[in-house]
């Protein structure tokens, strides 16, 4: 069973990359959407024997893949409760987004190409969760990374897709040499890249006193080795899931069609920094530096991301600012060490992302491919099924529910108000140096999140509307292909939390993780959230409705407003508009000078001194010397019988001063 979930998907792959022409468009769309849903069938068949049932934790061998040395690597699937969610995460989005694009790539041309893609991006991701080992890990690391390159710049004739699948690209390898440095340091230190060599002997080399690890010419005792790897290890983290610094490749990324901002953004992609420093929580743990660094990372992200997207116009992109916030949420939830809180808040913002993408594309779509949502307005009658579906992912995102009432100890509320609320106390109680800074990074951000999410609701949907009378004539709703993954992603978006709650952080965890996350009798940071004060509980809530309220205030009641308080405070709209210029400063600190060197190495090193010395330079001297042979080539006879009568002469002479023995 385990086996098809992971190789369907690159089944439907190489079919349709391989042959999708001869297959045609219907035949190619139906075979890949039909493995990843049989695949999302089988994930949740996993879930509930492996997670919920009594299934076992198990290791299966595929084969053996790498034999170097002390280097022994099995290709393996690693199968524990932390795979069987994740597994459920990526193909039941995957299938999801599938279907969806049936509908939304209908007018495409190269659709065998596009759903081979989102299949060979699934199988990566699936390859990456299912690994056994970090040099398999890395292998759908870098698979992903391969295949958001070629989404992102599917429409590969429009220079600014091309642009932002190469920033994409360049930005992640940045982080990527972190990570492969951080795997060569784990192999150094522990002998092995195995999970369970790894994690079994984490603890003994934790508490031993000979240097382990050799790092720019220092001696490093176990504490600074296993800091030094687990921040080698979270770069890489931050370069897949856009942390703070990292980020920039993310908001370009809506270069791609839709269907592939919600692959990207809900499943994988920006989730495999999430689920590896899950992975790796034993190691983790013992590096509270390390952990306070995620944290703090976390927290700016959190908050970042939101004041961005408060400004941002193109409706993807404001959703995709409010994915790299939200992954900022995740990320302080690991860095306080409530890791299944952390991944909770994966599980559910996975439907409600989702969701909302799939809205947006609902909308472009409806729109005439128009995404600037100042162009929009007075769409929720043309369109009540796209509306209310975003209405829900926007009450999921906002974290609608209503505090200190609960059904069977279950909190009353959408999926994103029980995993996101969780987070915030759990950065409340949590006990590193910046946990306190996280918690009101994230109470604020979440006072953002509602603004900018219900901004974006009033613009598209509500008021008079701003689009010309031609493109409003047009505006119908989506097919059902389209609408159906709409409906159940907003069930998702719903019922995740209620349903799933007390196996993520509530009383059955030890039964569901089963120790396929870091768990220690010093770790009480699960109980400690069940007794936060009640402002703390409350706060999220406040927050929410405060945003809801000025929204409302900003985009019905008075839409004049948002315009002359932009003019009034322009420097910080433009500011927050132009994302913090860390686009400019990356291009003045690191684009221009790398330009310049290359222009430098281009012109001078290669130009003048390679081919001026190599190739082109011996060409021009043999050019120059035949030049003047060929002069003296004048046709004469005389000429030529002089040139012999020099020639006998000179070895005349030559043979009398040799003293005739040349002779």
């Amino acid at each position: 069973m385990y086996s098809a979930i992971v190789f369907l998907p690159l089944l439907g792959f190489l079919i349709v990359g391989l042959f999708g022409r001869a297959l045609g468009n219907k035949a190619s769309e139906y075979i890949t959407s039909g493995f990843l849903v049989i695949a999302a069938l089988l994930s949740w068949v996993a879930f509930f024997s492996v997670g919920i049932g009594s299934g076992p934790a198990v290791q299966y061998n595929i084969l053996s893949w790498i034999q170097s040395g002390n280097l022994d690597i099995n290709w393996a699937i690693r199968v524990d409760t932390l795979t069987v969610v994740m597994l459920v995460v990526v193909n039941s989005v995957s299938a999801l987004v599938h279907v969806y694009s049936i509908g939304y790539m209908h007018h495409d041309p190269d659709r065998p190409r596009f759903f081979a893609y989102l299949s060979l991006f699934t199988f990566a991701m699936l390859a990456l969760v299912t690994s056994d080992n970090l040099l398999q890990m890395f292998f759908g690391w870098e698979g992903v990374g391969l295949a958001s390159y070629l989404l992102i710049g599917f429409w590969f004739k429009k220079p600014s897709a091309n642009a932002a699948a190469i920033k994409a690209f360049v930005v992640n390898r940045v982080g990527d040499f972190g990570f492969i440095l951080g795997i060569a340091g784990v192999f150094v230190i522990f002998g092995s890249t195995d999970f369970n060599s790894i994690f079994s002997t984490a603890g003994a080399i934790a508490q031993g006193q000979t240097p382990v690890l050799e790092f720019l010419g220092y001696s490093l005792d176990p504490d600074t080795a296993l800091t030094v790897v687990c921040l080698l290890l979270f770069m890489g983290a931050m370069g897949k899931s856009a942390q703070f610094m990292l980020h920039t490749w993310l908001p370009d990324a809506m270069e791609g069609p839709t269907p592939v901002s919600a692959l990207i953004h809900a499943a994988t992609m920006v989730t495999a920094g999430v689920f590896m420093v899950a992975r790796l929580s034993p190691i983790f743990e013992l590096s509270p530096t390390a952990l306070t660094f995620v944290t703090l990372i976390g927290g700016t992200t959190a908050i970042f991301a939101a004041t961005v997207g408060c400004v941002q116009n193109d409706i993807k992109r404001v959703i995709a600012y409010s994915t790299c916030s939200q992954l900022g949420y995740m990320f302080v939830a690991l860095g306080v060490g409530a890791y299944s809180v952390g991944i909770f808040h994966l599980f559910t913002h996975a439907f409600f992302k989702a969701l909302l993408f799939l809205g947006a594309g609902s909308v472009i779509h409806a729109v005439s491919d128009e995404q600037d949502m100042r162009k929009m307005g007075g769409l929720r009658k043309h369109i009540p099924y796209t509306y209310w579906t975003m209405v829900i992912g926007t009450l999921a995102l906002t974290g609608f529910g209503i505090p200190f009432i609960y059904i069977y100890g279950i909190p009353l509320g959408t999926a994103g108000f029980i995993s996101k609320d969780a987070i915030i106390e759990a950065a409340y109680v949590g006990q590193n140096a910046f946990a306190g800074y996280a918690f009101w990074m994230t109470v604020f951000a979440a006072f953002l999140t509602s603004f900018y999410s219900w901004r974006l609701v009033f613009m598209t949907f509500f008021g008079k509307p701003k689009a010309s009378a031609d493109v409003m004539s047009h505006v119908h709703e989506s097919p059902w292909v389209m609408v159906v993954p709409l409906l159940i992603l907003a069930m998702g978006a719903v019922f995740a939390g209620p349903v799933f709650k007390t196996f993520f952080a509530g009383d059955a965890y030890d039964a569901f993780w089963k120790g396929a996350l870091f768990t220690s009798d010093a770790n009480h940071i699960l109980h400690e959230m069940h007794n936060v004060p009640k402002w703390v509980i409350a706060s999220p809530f406040v927050m929410m409705v405060l945003g809801f309220i000025v929204a409302w205030v900003f985009y019905i009641s008075k839409p004049d407003m948002p315009k002359a308080l932009a003019a009034r405070h322009d420097v910080l709209y433009r500011f927050l508009l132009n994302k913090w210029y860390f686009d400019e400063l990356y291009n003045f600190l690191f684009v221009r000078p790398a330009f310049k060197i290359g222009r430098f190495l281009w012109k001078s090193g290669d130009g003048s001194v390679i081919d001026g010395f190599g190739p082109d330079g011996v060409a021009a001297r043999v050019q120059q010397v035949t030049a003047r042979v060929v002069k003296l080539q004048s046709g004469y006879i005389y000429h030529y019988a002089f040139a012999m009568l020099i020639g006998v002469a000179f070895f005349i002479t030559w043979s009398m001063f040799a003293g005739g023995g040349a002779l």
